[in-house]
């Protein structure tokens, strides 16, 4: 096996988020029910944001912005997603660029726009998503760069982007390129209202091979094993897959490898400002980590460490430099 020349590959929806801080009457009077996400069309997406507050432009997507979150560590980080070519596309692109992240898919030219996501944020830190996703529906295997992949220590598939059917098949042809090349494959389950749609599929990933982590929630690994036992859910777990990082809020995470479990706990966060992105970036310190050869639990403390810095200021891609901010607390990095 050659070396690596990518820490981390990851591939998803490539969403421009657009943020809004706003109260609990505006989500009554559009009928939004507070934390949730839901999948809006073109028109529904232009009215939305007619209606809202002053807002704030911001490149997201959770694989784009766990691909950032690599980025701010110092690691080599590649994307796969798609967008139009029109303004919010090249401003995605530029953001990308701007961040050393190799981006090879090319632009979608058929007139259907990039995907946003009108993220509304209310004072008690809650989000409420409203996604349009626009291009992002059009990746397909052809988008898939096997240079790219080959390259990359571990490829990370978004759990989101498991909706379309083209892109199931791109997510499978990147998994076959990245085991051919004796690379890793990890996948984020995503929320729980996503493994309850494709709960079947995501358990046979795990079971036939095509991918060797998983990243996931407390109550996600609850659904996806249809329970509320939480250990007879990480056994289950253990059981289907190598390696499984399980994030659980302010309690820390936990590392699952076959009998092991490293308890993780979370550093503490004075002021939580904005929740969106803490699970990316906890992927992100995690998968770099990883990917340079880190104990799991230190994996696990660069991933903490990086949700901890998302959550103090409103967007989802980090604000000051995460290698600095680990090697200011003791991490090697």
């Amino acid at each position: 096996m050659s070396q690596a020349t990518t820490d981390v590959l990851t591939i998803g929806n490539a969403i421009v988020d657009v943020l809004s801080q706003t109260d609990d009457d505006f989500l009554v009077r559009e009928g939004l029910v507070k934390g949730s996400m839901r999948l809006i069309d073109q028109p529904e997406a232009e009215r939305l944001y007619e209606h809202m507050g002053p807002t704030q432009m911001i490149s997201g997507g959770c694989a784009g912005n766990t691909a950032a979150g690599v980025a701010s560590f110092g690691g080599r980080a590649a994307f796969i997603g798609k967008v139009a070519d029109d303004e919010p596309g090249h401003f995605y692109r530029h953001d990308m660029k701007a961040l050393d992240i190799a981006f090879p898919t090319s632009d979608l030219t058929t007139g259907i726009s990039t995907g946003r996501s009108m993220i509304l944020i209310t004072p008690d830190t809650e989000r409420t998503m409203n996604t349009f996703l626009g291009a992002c529906l059009e990746l397909t295997p052809g988008d898939i760069d096997a240079a790219t992949v080959e390259g990359a220590a571990i490829t990370y598939l978004e759990g989101y982007l498991w909706d379309p059917p083209k892109a199931k098949q791109a997510f499978v042809e990147a998994s076959r390129i990245a085991h051919g090349a004796g690379r890793k494959v990890a996948i984020t389950l995503s929320d729980s209202f996503c493994v309850d749609r494709f709960r079947g599929e995501f358990l046979d990933l795990m079971r036939t091979g095509k991918v060797d982590i998983v990243f996931a929630n407390n109550h996600e690994v609850l659904s996806l094993y249809e329970t509320s036992d939480f250990r007879a859910a990480v056994e289950a777990l253990a059981d289907d897959v190598p390696l499984a990082a399980v994030t659980m809020g302010a309690e820390g995470s936990m590392v699952v490898a076959g009998a092991d479990r490293t308890m993780v706990p979370a550093p503490p966060v004075d002021t939580i400002v904005d929740k969106t992105g803490a699970g990316d970036l906890f992927a992100s310190g995690f998968l770099f980590g990883l990917a340079r050869g880190a104990p799991h639990a230190d994996c696990a403390a660069l991933g903490s460490l990086a949700a901890g810095e998302i959550l103090q200021h409103i967007g989802a891609r980090p604000q000051h430099s995460l290698k600095a901010v680990a090697e200011q607390q003791g991490l090697r990095v």
